[in-house]
């Protein structure tokens, strides 16, 4: 069993926030969990006396909850987001704040069982960075480094274009019953757009917002539209082979 550590987790009604709780709690960690309506006394008491504080709350509202809990940081107590931006995040905490910060990004969902993945990025303190990765890994998470750049320029295609495309794809479809016509591969495609479209639609706006590298993504696709539509497809369809390489080799390597 690890050595106890006190966390305070913001936001803890909240799907990741009930994930989290549940998952530090069972690893053997002392977790405090607030949601509104707030008690903010017992807020503040309890982010006094912890080592770590999670903010599980959307990035609409990173701001709002730094200025609620920076007030009662201790010098040593290390706080981390979990939003999946970091660039605006990050500099909301800092500017906030003036003690140990950290950015996270949990890369699985509320009911996720494997892989744990989770994107570590040093805001304030090394020291803290590598706190918070021994404290993902004694609750059986797989941290991993990197910068809050890197970490949204990559977003901006996983999520934010995946959205933008997905979006655009369903508004360019012709006004026609389609049922008759369906392909595996297409209804898979649908299940997905669903989803995204009809289930997620406002937290992915809000991410794409979020992110200082959506506008570039939906700018470099546009370019590559251009190209497919002037009916280049050999040139546009060698460039797609190309950018395969990652993929392949994830895949071979028996990763995400």
């Amino acid at each position: 069993m690890p050595r106890r550590t006190s966390l305070v987790i913001l936001g803890a009604r909240g799907r990741m926030g009930q994930r989290l709780s549940r998952d530090f709690a069972q690893a053997g960690f002392s977790v405090a969990g607030f949601d509104l309506p707030l008690d903010r006394a017992r807020l503040h008491a309890a982010v006094a006396a912890a080592r770590f504080v999670v903010l599980a709350v959307p990035v609409a509202a990173v701001a709002e909850a730094t200025a609620l809990v920076a007030p009662a940081l201790s010098e040593d107590t290390i706080l981390m987001d979990i939003t999946s931006v970091k660039v605006l995040p990050l500099q909301q905490m800092l500017g906030a704040t003036t003690t140990p910060v950290v950015g996270l990004h949990p890369l699985f969902g509320p009911d996720t069982q494997a892989p744990l993945r989770v994107a570590v990025v040093p805001g304030r303190g090394d020291e803290a960075a590598c706190a918070a990765e021994t404290l993902l890994k004694d609750a059986g998470y797989a941290p991993f480094r990197t910068t809050a750049s890197a970490h949204d320029q990559a977003m901006a295609y996983i999520q934010g274009l995946n959205f933008l495309t997905t979006v655009a794809y369903l508004c360019a479809t012709p006004d026609l019953d389609l049922t008759p016509y369906l392909t595996p591969s297409f209804g898979r495609r649908m299940e997905a757009a669903a989803k995204l479209v009809g289930e997620d639609a406002a937290l992915f706006s809000t991410l794409v917002e979020a992110n200082p590298f959506s506008l570039e993504a939906a700018r470099r696709f546009r370019s590559y539209l251009n190209l497919t539509a002037s009916g280049d497809l050999e040139l546009a369809t060698r460039k797609a082979e190309a950018m395969l390489w990652w993929w392949r080799t994830t895949t071979s390597s028996g990763g995400p």
